[in-house]
């Protein structure tokens, strides 16, 4: 069974990656992320906002104007699965990857996941 509330966080967390200002992204991350919130990919290990944010900005430096589509997304006892497009500036496709969340009981996101193919 899906939860409107945590879909609205993921939504909010996922605008994060696209924000175009340090304000913006602030602001997006206050909504939706716990401060110690853990982030996991293929690429990094990330320890709270300020090293997540600094991973989003050099993720912005090789894709300019890159961000991501939810596809699907689905949630149980405080968890989610999300499946992912990831477009460039002009909005194509050039990725894609799936992510578990985990959730404190703020509904706030303490953990996310990503899993996709790397170069």
């Amino acid at each position: 069974m899906n939860h409107p509330s945590l879909n609205l966080t993921w939504d909010t967390y996922t605008a994060a990656w696209k924000a175009t200002t340090t304000a913006e992204q602030q602001g997006l991350f206050t909504q939706s992320l716990d401060p110690h919130c853990v982030y996991n990919d293929p690429n990094t290990a990330a320890h709270g906002w300020q090293e997540l944010a600094a991973y989003m900005d050099a993720f912005h430096q090789q894709v300019p104007g890159g961000h991501f589509q939810t596809k699907t997304f689905s949630t149980h006892h405080q968890q989610s699965m999300a499946t992912w497009n990831m477009l460039d500036g002009a909005g194509r496709v050039i990725g894609e990857g799936t992510s578990y969340g985990k959730y404190d009981a703020q509904g706030k996101l303490v953990a996310m996941t990503g899993f996709f193919a790397t170069a």
